[in-house]
């Protein structure tokens, strides 16, 4: 199938409308208040804290890119239906026309994720289950630019990962560039520890579960511990990216194909975690209403309106992130979707300040800069400021000279 250059530009809007739509839906669900809501005192009311509930519903939008290839493979079959000369093809044992050579098909490519094998995938969706609970669990604690900007730290580990497990090699300059990501984040995180952001006590009871502390923790406290739960499991989400680009580059099967497998690996075992978690602490007095009271997060979600209709709204827009984002690697480079993506944090920022749900600090525009600067460095955006620290190596395009072809 051709992607056009015109198709491109689509591509790219829709994956940060649906990258910017997650992120903040799944804030908008953490400031929901289900309990003692009309009480005067804002300490007593207590708001939406369940995050694993929450990386449930990511692998349930995950899952539904099996409907994305059903789909196709419904309209292939109603296209092969039509007559050859229709489609431009020749009768079987032909030569193509317009002299091209047939592709291997993929039953007789190499593959590691073949028969059984393909149980492998499990290992990254259990990295993404770590990842994702820490990363809501942060996000109850810190505002939504902060939590994203964070996200940031992810390129350091996957360029260590890269070179360590996948043989890579990185240039001086690209060195210098995740230091610069590393120091972003921590201004980032400097910004939320000296003025923390005024929020209602939403994990009161959920927190206290943890420290021990039945009054919670300071807002400054909940912010350093936000930010290091946020940058910590950027560990596990490289580890996820290293453990897929291995699997990916010996196996032909369809990336697409590979998010939904990950997301019925991923919800298996999420749920099977969630009720021992439930039965082990959830149901006891200490454990009531906190992150794993997993009865008492579903009848918060199925009792409220607003809670039920953002977690359609956050599976519908993890599924769209992921197809986007995937044919934006496909159409384009990875290169261009990471870059995208760090864009997406800009736009989070600027409506979370018109939603009010933050207040502006002139030391995250130094961190979001430095962040931004630098991981256009990382993947050869921009040039190095020095000479000695380029190379000669010809930098992606964001949009192709020509139509890509591709199964």
């Amino acid at each position: 199938m051709a992607v056009s250059r015109g198709t491109v530009p689509f591509l790219v809007a829709m994956m940060l409308l649906t990258g910017v739509c997650n992120t903040l839906v799944t804030k908008y669900q953490d400031k929901q208040c289900v309990r003692n809501c009309d009480d005067e005192d804002p300490a007593h009311r207590m708001y939406f804290n369940q995050p694993v509930i929450q990386t449930a519903q990511m692998f349930v939008g995950e899952m539904g890119c099996w409907l994305v290839v059903a789909l196709t493979a419904a309209y292939r079959r109603v296209a092969s239906k039509r007559s050859p000369a229709e489609n431009g093809y020749q009768t079987i044992g032909s030569s193509q026309p317009n002299g091209a050579d047939d592709e291997t098909p993929e039953e007789d490519q190499p593959s590691v994720l073949r028969g059984y094998r393909i149980l492998l995938l499990a290992l990254p969706a259990i990295c993404d289950i770590c990842g994702t609970t820490l990363m809501n669990i942060g996000l109850l604690l810190v505002a939504a630019s902060i939590y994203q900007m964070t996200r940031g730290a992810l390129v350091l580990f996957v360029g260590l990962f890269s070179v360590i497990f996948l043989r890579r090699t990185l240039h001086l300059f690209q060195w210098i560039s995740l230091v610069g990501v590393v120091l972003g984040v921590a201004v980032v995180g400097l910004a939320g520890a000296i003025w923390p952001d005024v929020k209602a006590n939403l994990i009161s009871r959920g927190l206290s579960v943890i420290t021990d502390s039945p009054d919670g923790l300071s807002d400054v406290s909940k912010a350093v511990i936000g930010v290091t739960l946020i940058a910590g499991a950027q560990i596990f989400t490289a580890t996820q990216f290293v453990l897929e680009e291995y699997l990916l580059e010996r196996s032909p099967i369809d990336p697409l194909r590979v998010v939904g497998w990950e997301g019925i690996f991923g919800f298996v075992v999420t749920v099977v975690v969630m009720l021992v978690l439930h039965l082990a602490i959830g149901r006891t007095e200490a454990g009531r209403y906190g992150y794993f009271d997993a009865a008492e997060g579903l009848r918060q979600m199925c009792n409220d309106r607003a809670l039920l209709i953002s977690s359609v709204i956050i599976m519908i827009s993890i599924g769209g992130f992921n197809f986007f984002g995937l044919s934006v690697t496909r159409t384009v480079s990875a290169t261009s979707r990471s870059t995208i993506d760090t864009c997406r944090t800009l736009f989070i920022w600027v409506v979370s300040l018109g939603l009010r749900w933050e207040s502006f600090k002139w030391l995250q525009i130094v961190g979001f800069a430095l962040l931004v600067y630098s991981t256009f460095l990382f993947n050869g955006i921009v040039q190095p400021p020095l000479e000695f620290l380029r190379v000669d190596e010809e930098t992606e395009e964001l949009l192709p000279e020509e139509p890509i072809e591709h199964q």
